[in-house]
This record gives structure tokens, C-alpha cells and sequence, in this order.
């Protein structure tokens, strides 16, 4: 049987141990030597007697009954390269089911840019009303709007994120006292980097919409590819990776956040037994635990990195709106009030958390496949 253990490697507990009579044991116990009696042979030197068990005890196994007892268990990892697809895979699974909400979300938080509260007509009311709101304007697909950019945006980014943190835990950073959430964060900032490209064009299809229903700038991107051509166009190869100030901040935190405290959290539940162990529910109880962190402070640097990536830019490829991170943050916060920053806390936590849920819940069960194949040596 294969067990996760935290960090990633699995336990496989074999090598059964076969005892009682008629069990397949080895050698039976020697017999008593010639000329001595039953009671003399088990009085020799060197023999221990038994005592019989106290009456509270358990009743023994059924005569003919196989009993295995495990021992120690052997460690089997999963590779760096392994947790590379796996993650990627995890989180793609994951995008499918919350990229509606990520839609709904993303206009959220554009909706009243810059303005103080009260002074624009809210479109957007709740997931709910949001959702409807979508579907009415764009039709349902619009419900899916940046999936594919999303789809890649969630393999980039989450495949480097979980090898880098694989191999981190592999050196055993990650056992050092806040190991984990230094290689969470490491690990987020890289992976954010790598797929700040795909973020960029996923949030500007998933702003636009028609004119009566629009929220921030309108790109006007005709299909992800198209988009990709355009900002290469007019702003090259670096217009690729504008706004990366605002994802980096985001993904390091909220990935420390959902990798320190998933391992924890897992192990927490775990021990209080209240679940069957190694059943999925324990993985499920665990990202539940910790999607709570992570909705609690990834939010604002959400809010942030939504902003920066939907800006209109110049003739010089900077942003109209705010030269960068920081000074997003100060013109929001002056303008909208820092309870801004939390737009849509509500619907955040509807998408953040079961993407992590779904995320890790994926991740943990891809890698007790893994495990259990390693164990029957393929």
C-alpha cells in the first residue's frame, strides 16, 4: 500500500511479515528432546513461557487466518520532472472547472477603476448576478472567455512552481524552519515569471466584452494567438512580460501560502483520525484548510495584478494608468480606499478556493498513482 507522506514521498508498506501456525512462517520451533516430557521441554533454559492473554484482550484471528503485520516502511520519491506534469495537469484540471469564476472576478475588480465608490454604476453584483451578467452579454461561452490562455498560463506557471518546490523538498529545504514557505514563495515567483505572458492575454479576453456591459480597457483581442501577435507587434518582446511586477508579489505569496500550509494542514487532519486514512478526503480537508490563507492574502495583490495587466500602454509600451506595482497600489488605495483591495472577496474565495482545493486535491491523487506504480516496479 502506498502512503503520501508530506514533502511529496510516498511510504509503500510491503515486505509482510507471516507468523502462527499454519501461516507460511519459517522454520516451526524445534521439538523437545528425546526422553523429556511437554512440561520439562517448555521448562528448558533459554525458553521464555507465555502468558495467556488477560480476558479484556481482543480475540485472536480465526484458526486457518492469514495475519500480516507491516514493517518499517520504505521510501519511494516522486521526481522533480514527475511533479512537473503532475502539477501542470493538476491545475489545468483545476482551471477548467473555476475559469467562469475567474471571468466573473477579473471584471470585479475592473469595474470602477480609479473611481470612488458610488460614482459609477455597478454592472457586476456577486457571483451570482456576475455570472448571469456574463452569460447575458457574451452568451454562455463567455462564461469560458481566456480559457485557453488560462490552460496555459496554469501549466507554465504551476509546472515550474511545483518542480522547483519538488526540488527544494528533495534537498530538504524545505524541512529547515520556514523552509517551506521560502521555497513556496521561490518557487511561485519563478513559475509567475514564466507565465506572466499567458496571464496577460488571459486577463485582457476576459475583460472584453460588449460596450453596454464593458468594465476597464478593451483590447479587442480577435483570438489568443492574435493577442500574443499584437503586443509583440507594438510593444516586442518585452510588452510579453508587462505587469510582471504585480504577478510576482501575487504568486509568491499566495503559492507560499497554499504549499506551506497544504503540507500542515493535510497532516494536521491526518492525525486527529477523523478521516479514513490515505482517503481523498483527507487531501480535500486539507486544501479546504488551506485556501483559506491563501484567499486572505493573495487577494490584494490580485486586485493589483488584474490592474496592471489590463492597462492601456503608450506609444512607448508603458503603462497610461500606473508605472508599476507600487504605484498601483498608492492610487488605488487614494482614490478607491483601501477597502478596494478587496473587491470581491466573496467571489475571490469562490474561485481561489476551490482552484485550490481542486488543485492540490489533483496533485495529491496524480501522486499516489505515481507511487503506486513505482511500488510494482514500473
Amino acid at each position: 500500500m502506498c502512503v503520501p507522506a508530506p514533502g511529496g514521498r510516498c511510504e509503500v508498506r510491503a515486505a509482510c511479515d507471516w507468523s502462527g501456525p499454519g501461516r507460511g512462517a519459517g522454520p516451526p520451533p524445534p521439538p523437545a528432546p528425546a526422553g523429556r516430557s511437554r512440561r520439562a521441554a517448555r521448562s528448558l533454559p533459554g525458553r521464555r513461557r507465555r502468558r495467556p492473554l488477560p480476558p479484556a484482550a481482543a480475540p485472536g484471528p480465526a484458526p486457518g487466518a492469514v495475519v500480516v503485520r507491516m514493517s518499517p516502511p520504505a521510501s519511494v520519491s516522486v521526481s522533480p520532472a514527475a511533479d512537473l506534469v503532475l502539477g501542470a495537469s493538476a491545475c489545468c484540471l483545476a482551471c477548467v472547472f473555476t475559469n467562469p469564476l475567474e471571468v466573473v472576478k477579473t471584471r470585479l475588480q475592473l469595474q470602477g477603476e480609479l473611481r470612488a465608490r458610488g460614482s459609477y454604476p455597478r454592472l457586476y453584483r456577486g457571483v451570482l448576478r456576475g455570472l448571469g451578467a456574463v452569460a447575458r452579454a457574451d452568451g454562455l461561452r463567455g462564461l469560458q472567455k481566456g480559457l485557453g490562455a488560462g490552460l496555459l498560463y496554469q501549466g507554465l506557471m504551476n509546472g515550474v512552481r511545483f518542480y522547483c518546490y519538488s526540488l527544494a523538498d528533495q534537498a530538504g529545504l524545505t524541512q529547515l524552519p520556514g523552509g517551506a514557505v521560502a521555497a513556496g514563495a521561490g518557487a511561485g515567483a519563478l513559475g509567475a515569471f514564466v507565465g506572466s505572458p499567458a496571464y496577460l492575454v488571459k486577463t485582457q479576453l476576459q475583460a472584453q466584452t460588449t460596450a453596454a456591459m464593458a468594465v476597464g480597457h478593451q483590447h479587442n483581442h480577435q483570438s489568443i494567438s492574435g493577442a500574443f501577435e499584437t503586443i509583440y507587434r507594438r510593444q516586442g518582446f518585452v510588452g510579453l512580460w508587462r505587469g510582471v511586477s504585480g504577478a510576482v508579489p501575487r504568486v509568491m505569496v499566495g503559492s507560499s501560502a497554499q504549499l506551506a500550509t497544504f503540507a500542515s494542514a493535510k497532516d494536521w487532519v491526518q492525525e486527529r483520525q477523523w478521516l479514513p486514512e490515505n482517503s481523498w478526503l483527507v487531501a480535500l480537508a486539507g486544501g479546504m484548510i488551506s485556501s483559506v490563507a491563501v484567499v486572505g492574502v493573495m487577494t490584494p495583490f490580485d486586485m493589483v495584478s488584474t490592474r496592471l495587466y489590463n492597462q492601456p500602454v503608450d506609444e512607448m509600451g508603458r503603462g497610461v494608468l500606473y508605472r508599476g506595482f507600487l504605484d498601483c497600489f498608492v492610487k488605488i488605495s487614494q482614490k478607491e480606499s483601501i477597502l478596494a483591495f478587496y473587491k470581491g472577496l466573496g467571489p475571490a474565495y469562490l474561485r481561489l478556493g476551490p482552484h485550490t482545493i481542486l488543485s492540490l486535491l489533483f496533485w495529491d491523487e496524480f501522486r499516489k498513482l505515481i507511487c503506486h506504480y513505482q511500488s510494482q516496479g514500473f
